[in-house]
């Protein structure tokens, strides 16, 4: 997506951002409110994201972006790494890790120790596309922080931590 198509789709979300749905409103406390707000903001961040690879070859979804990323970081991990760091479901972790490898961005090698595992690495055309993923999230960083002091950043994050981690205490309850 060029810049002008950002420009545009960016404008038109501030002004789309004003509507909302108010049914079924009534009674919601505080809690339910932060809640609304967290998914409000992530939909647009999802939103935003599937825009802005439509350009790229096979418009990547966030997911891809999200595996891409793991193996960016951690290569050589195995595919069974990537469902332990996620949380995600087993099967779905390998069809898109399938996906990617079938459009040459991910490679994979057998484990040295024991050949049933799979050790996975960035293609270097995955290596390219992850650098373009980065820069577009490192924009949409900015955009999303935008008028925001270093101060108002790390409070927000810091808040944003507690509620996930409460998240996290009562899942393990």
């Amino acid at each position: 997506m060029d810049d002008r198509k950002t420009d545009v789709w960016l404008i038109m979300s501030s002004i789309m951002r004003h509507t909302f749905d108010n049914v079924n409103q009534k009674g919601r406390g505080p809690a339910d409110d932060v809640l609304e707000a967290i998914h409000a903001v992530m939909h647009r961040v999802r939103a935003f994201q599937h825009r802005v690879v439509e350009d790229l070859p096979g418009s990547p979804t966030p997911m891809d972006a999200k595996v891409l990323g793991f193996f960016a970081r951690n290569p050589g991990a195995t595919q069974s790494d990537l469902a332990t760091h996620s949380g995600r479901d087993k099967g779905q972790l390998a069809r898109l890790v399938g996906g990617l490898r079938e459009r040459g961005l991910l490679q994979a090698q057998a484990d040295a120790s024991d050949r049933r595992n799979l050790r996975l690495a960035l293609t270097d055309e995955g290596k390219a596309l992850h650098e373009k993923l980065q820069r577009r999230r490192r924009k949409l960083a900015q955009v999303a922080a935008d008028g925001l002091g270093e101060e108002e950043k790390q409070q927000l994050l810091a808040l944003l931590t507690r509620v996930q981690e409460n998240l996290d205490r009562a899942r393990e309850s």
